[in-house]
This record gives structure tokens, C-alpha cells and sequence, in this order.
């Protein structure tokens, strides 16, 4: 629930945004039916949608995917993206204002999630049941039911759910040429990652005297990934004693601080972390200032490419998932939304909307969209799709991020040829999901949860809160002796009240 902390100001959204739905006339002509030289009836040209994605590198317009998509479906889109950074911000604006988007397509992480809940409670969103079981007999056929009930609000479906692939997607990502330099092995234990870090600043491996940074993170992420699960807590809330419980409120919260804490007080995490973007971060380890880093291993290749032109030499990897002192170890393993597009009041096209979204979806143009065609972008051969490159990476490299639901039967066996279209992606994802033990890969428990009220209500608040507190215990501002006071707060603003409505879920859940 805290990965991130955006200090987004909900902007009260209005009941009152009118839609406007494009209403085709259809007019029959007046000639007599026996006449054969009647003119056929002129067919209504499709609109223009507009559509909002979510970030990538490259302009959507000009993408390959773009120009298939509009030959297919027949509909041409202007498409349009959120920032990288702050990207609520920039949504809770467009959505307020009445931007007239046709489809929005966000992450489908938490925090989105209580987001989108929150405009459909509000009333700016489009309840697409209706035009679903009028329009869309793809999407249902496509669409596993239980992803579709699972992004219901209250009983109504305001979103076209993409499924994520249940994988460990973040770790410690470590210079191998700075551990070979201080004779030391990749850490395994927390008490060997700190013996590292430390050897990264005494050692100067990167040839930066003392301004080497053995670990740099990016402002957002103060639960460090690998270091919080070796404490139990890698995902946002965690089984403790039967019951979900929010880092916050876990008992191994006071232990995470006090050994990132740690880490900062003896200079072995930047002094800078908390104000770094995720550019910043990734800068200063592929600059070869810092040692360490959490990364993705979507952007293994793009680091590492960017690391290795700035030294020939440089090697890296992920960690294995470290053991804390009782054994503990685990990464977040993603489950739930990798995505979701709704339909905004404010859409002039809602019915030509669905219409496009269920055309992408069927069968043959979804495989298409995705890895291209056989024998151009991909071969096919024991059940496995590999990529033939360079041409699968210039043309379907970035298919994902135009996908608005997905073939959920298919798509986890045509998507095994995205992480084969470079060999250290392969390596990267192989090893975090296959190498590693399954037992260290620990499902989101929340991730198909239903829409909870409370919970979605309080999200914002509360995850701006933990995020600001960890932010200031880590970096010395506030003291560990405050915690009660402030979980008591933090129960008070919303905290008890999501608490109780997640575990009466989870008690059904676990049935």
C-alpha cells in the first residue's frame, strides 16, 4: 500500500460532468426497396479518438503498433501521454477539468487502483457494462471474468483490466567489477550486504574517491526492495499472524528503519536518495558514482548499455533475495492489474471507444499487436516465441503499453518473447523467476482484492503520510520514539477503518 508517496491533491471531482456520447444517425432512403438502382446508404465514418497512456520513450503516434492498430480497427487515434514523474498530479488535473480523452490508460498498481475507484465513486467515469454487453463480445471472451469482478465498483465495471503477469519485477542491482575489486562475493544476508556497502566506500572500487555511493534509490521507494522483505514485509501489506497488516503497523517496521537508518548514518546510502528521481538514480549508477541500486529488470538493458559507455569494463547483476536474521527473504511478486483503461463522462466517443477496444482485442489482431507477425518479428518452435531481432525490439518493443486488456489464456505464452529479445533481459528476469527459489517470490495479497470503500478513500492519505515518516525517520528528522503517536495518527485518519474492511475481505478470501 506505501511503495510510493506522491503528493498528489485529490481534486474533488463532480457528479455533474456531462457526457457527451456521439449519437449516430442512421437515415434510410426513401426510394422504393424494388428499385436495385437505389444508392447504397452512406456508411458514418468512424471518429477520431483521443486516447492517454501512460509514459513510454517514444512518441505513440509514430510507433508501429499505432499504424497497425488503425488498419485493423479501422479507427485513428491522438494519442497523448502522463509524465514520467507525478503522473496522478497531471491525471487528477486532466480528469477535473474535463479533458475529453476516449480511453485512459494508467498503471494498475494501488495506488492507481484507489485512484480510478475514487473517480468512479465520483461520478467522472463511464459505466462500461452496457456498452460492453452491447459492443464488446471480445473483451468478454478475452478477459479472464475474475479480472473483470475483480475492477468492479460497487458492482459496476468502470474499467478494461490488462492482467499482470505474476513475476519479481525489483532487487538490488550491484556493480560485479566493484565487488571483484574489493574481493568480496554478491551478499546473500543483510549483515554481508552491509559488509559490501561498506568496502564500496572505503575500498573506492569506482575510482571516485570519497564520493563513491555504495547504494542509491530513487525518492520514492524507502521500502527498499530485497532489504524490506528480508524484514517480511515485501509487499505493501503482509500476513502477520493471520491478519493483513500495513507496514506501518507491522512489527518489523521499527526494525527496517533502524537498519536503513543505519545505512545513511554511516554513508552507505546516498545522502541525496530522498531528493533523487528515477532518472537521477539510474544516472549515478550508470555514471559509475554509485555501486548499488534498485532496478527493474525491464531496464536492465538500457542501464547497463548506457553503464557500459561510460566504462567498457563494468559488469552487473541482480542480488539473490537476501536473508534477514530469522531467515526471512522475499521479493513483491506482482499480481492483479499491470494496468487499467477507462472511459472518462467527459468522452465525446464512449460507444466508438469500446467498439475500438474490442477490435484490438480480437484474437488474431490482439497476437499481432502484441509480437507481430511469424517469421518477421518472431518464430515459434517447442512452445516457445522467440524474437527476431533487431526488427522485434524497433516494432513491438513497446506493444505492451497500447494493451487495454489482454487474451489472458494466450498472452503469458506470446509475452514470454518480450524478455527474450535481449539476452541480459532474459538473464535478468531468468534469474529473479526461475533461479531463484520459488519460495522468494511472495504473491501482492491484495492484488485481485475487490474495491474496498475505505480502503480506496483513505489510500492517498495514508500512503502520503507513511511515505513522509519513513522518508524523515530514515534521514534522521523524525525519531523512532515518535512511532506510537504516530501510528495512532495514522489509525485515526483512516487506518483502523481500512484495516477492519481489507481483513473481513481477507477472511473470506483465505476460505
Amino acid at each position: 500500500m506505501f511503495k510510493k508517496h506522491h503528493k498528489a491533491v485529490l481534486l474533488t471531482l463532480t457528479a455533474s460532468l456531462s457526457v457527451t456520447s456521439l449519437v449516430a444517425c442512421s437515415s434510410k432512403s426513401s426510394t422504393p426497396a424494388d428499385n436495385s438502382s437505389a444508392p447504397a446508404a452512406t456508411a458514418v465514418p468512424k471518429p477520431e479518438l483521443k486516447s492517454l497512456q501512460i509514459w513510454q520513450k517514444d512518441d505513440y503516434n509514430t510507433y508501429p503498433v499505432a499504424k497497425f492498430l488503425e488498419e485493423k480497427t479501422g479507427y485513428k487515434v491522438k494519442y497523448d501521454m502522463l509524465p514520467q514523474d507525478k503522473a496522478q498530479d497531471k491525471l487528477n488535473i486532466l480528469i477535473a477539468s474535463g479533458e475529453p480523452y476516449d480511453a485512459i490508460t494508467t498503471g494498475g498498481g494501488t495506488d492507481f487502483k484507489a485512484l480510478y475507484a475514487d473517480y468512479a465513486k465520483k461520478g467522472a467515469l463511464t459505466d462500461l457494462g452496457p456498452l460492453i454487453d452491447k459492443f464488446g463480445p471480445n473483451i468478454k471472451a478475452a478477459i479472464d471474468p475474475a479480472v473483470l469482478e475483480a475492477a468492479k465498483v460497487d458492482g459496476k465495471l468502470y474499467a478494461i483490466p490488462t492482467k499482470t503477469i505474476p513475476y519479481a519485477a525489483e532487487s538490488l542491482y550491484v556493480r560485479q567489477d566493484w565487488l571483484e575489486k574489493v574481493g568480496m562475493k554478491a551478499p546473500t544476508t543483510l549483515d554481508e550486504l552491509v559488509a559490501v556497502l561498506k568496502a564500496f566506500k572505503e575500498q573506492d572500487p569506482g575510482g571516485n574517491g570519497d564520493k563513491n555511493i555504495p547504494l542509491t534509490i530513487k525518492g520514492d521507494a524507502m521500502f527498499i526492495s530485497n532489504i524490506v522483505g528480508a524484514f517480511g514485509m515485501p509487499t505493501f501489506w503482509n500476513d502477520v499472524n493471520g491478519k493483513l497488516t500495513p507496514r506501518i503497523l507491522d512489527p518489523a517496521y521499527k526494525d527496517y528503519v533502524a537498519f536503513a537508518s543505519e545505512l545513511f548514518k554511516q554513508g552507505l546510502l546516498d545522502k541525496e536518495a530522498a531528493a533523487n528521481k528515477d532518472a537521477t538514480a539510474k544516472e549515478k549508477f550508470a555514471s559509475g558514482k554509485a555501486g548499488m541500486i534498485i532496478l527493474h529488470w525491464a531496464d536492465v538493458p538500457a542501464v547497463t548499455d548506457a553503464l557500459v559507455k561510460n566504462n567498457a569494463a563494468a559488469k552487473a547483476a541482480f542480488l539473490p533475495a537476501l536473508k534477514g536474521k530469522d531467515g526471512k527473504a522475499g521479493l513483491n511478486a506482482a499480481t492483479g492489474f499491470d494496468r487499467i483503461t477507462f472511459i472518462p463522462k467527459a468522452s465525446k466517443h464512449p460507444e466508438d471507444a469500446i467498439k475500438w477496444m474490442n477490435a484490438k482485442l480480437e484474437s488474431a489482431t490482439f497476437k499481432e499487436m502484441a509480437i507481430g507477425q511469424e517469421g518477421k518479428h518472431y518464430t515459434f518452435k517447442d512452445g516457445a516465441y522467440t524474437p527476431i531481432q533487431p526488427i522485434f525490439t524497433e516494432e513491438r518493443n513497446q506493444a505492451n503499453n497500447f494493451l487495454m486488456g489482454t487474451d489472458d489464456k494466450n498472452y503469458p505464452t506470446y509475452w514470454q518473447a518480450r524478455v527474450r529479445k535481449d539476452v541480459r533481459l532474459f538473464e535478468a528476469w531468468n534469474f529473479m523467476n526461475k533461479i531463484e527459489p520459488e519460495s522468494t517470490r511472495i504473491n501482492d495479497p491484495l492484488g485481485f482484492a475487490p474495491y474496498l470503500p475505505e480502503f480506496s478513500k483513505n489510500f492517498q492519505q495514508l500512503n502520503t503520510m507513511v511515505g513522509d515518516y519513513t522518508t524523515k525517520l530514515i534521514f534522521g528528522a523524525e525519531s523512532i520514539s515518535g512511532l506510537e503517536a504516530f501510528q495512532a495518527k495514522f489509525k485515526a485518519a483512516g487506518g483502523d477503518a481500512s484495516y477492519k474492511e481489507v481483513n473481513d475481505w481477507y477472511a473470506t478470501a483465505k476460505k
